[in-house]
């Protein structure tokens, strides 16, 4: 594409001019307009239709991984780049399984920024942090296709899950995030953590509503 439209979304009107001000002195770039919570965020790029969405997480109405959802569900051609200063895995975790296609800390250079941009525009994937290669191979390069549930002998259990990754997929259904898993099978949040990815990449979904649906097509939820 020869100009990539940008949609800003922050609580932060600070945030939302030092981001402006960066962007205007890089061809190519152009900031389409703005939003300062996740409600009008998705009103904007309803309206707007920009090719990417930069979204913080912490937003009044709706959050941004919530934002990033929507999106993910209702405007596929829109990218979405997470903004944040929070770099625990567990948002990370949290903003890929809704579906982010990038996610970049606010301390990043300006280099790292249009490099992630660019690459999210482009329908590439930008994830920075502490981000383990396990994340990425279970969620960046997950298939993304739910295919309809076909006829199995193993109807009961057809995706060959182990007792332990039916007690995540049961809690990850009741939206339980890696501490609150880890703590209620007295088990570590790293182990919780590569049972939910095991789990996700047995049933070739990259999101929770991916995984959802799948569950409940299946009868697993």
């Amino acid at each position: 594409m020869d100009i990539i439209n940008v949609v800003l979304a922050d609580d932060h009107v600070l945030v939302r001019d030092g981001i402006k001000a960066l962007l205007e002195d890089q061809s190519g770039v152009v900031v389409i307009d703005e939003a300062s919570n996740g409600k009008e965020a998705l009103e904007v790029v309803n309206k707007q239709k920009p090719h990417v969405l930069i979204v913080d997480i912490r937003m009044p109405e709706m959050n941004g991984i919530e934002v990033v959802g929507e999106i993910n569900k209702y405007y596929k051609d829109v990218k979405t780049l997470v903004l944040s200063m929070h770099d625990s895995e567990e948002y990370v975790v949290q903003a890929i399984q809704a579906g982010a296609d990038g996610y970049l800390l606010k301390g990043a250079s300006k280099e790292e920024f249009l490099k992630a941009l660019t690459k999210v525009a482009s329908g590439g994937k930008y994830f920075t942090g502490d981000v383990s290669a396990i994340i990425m191979n279970n969620f960046v390069n997950g298939n993304t296709n739910i295919a309809t549930a076909p006829k199995s002998n193993h109807k009961e259990n057809p995706f060959n899950l182990t007792k332990r990754e039916r007690q995540i997929l049961e809690l990850v259904l009741q939206l339980k995030n890696n501490k609150d898993i880890a703590e209620e099978l007295k088990i570590s949040k790293r182990t919780a953590e590569v049972h939910r990815f095991n789990l996700m990449k047995k049933l070739e979904v990259k999101n929770l509503m991916e995984l959802t649906n799948k569950a409940k097509a299946y009868g697993l939820g």
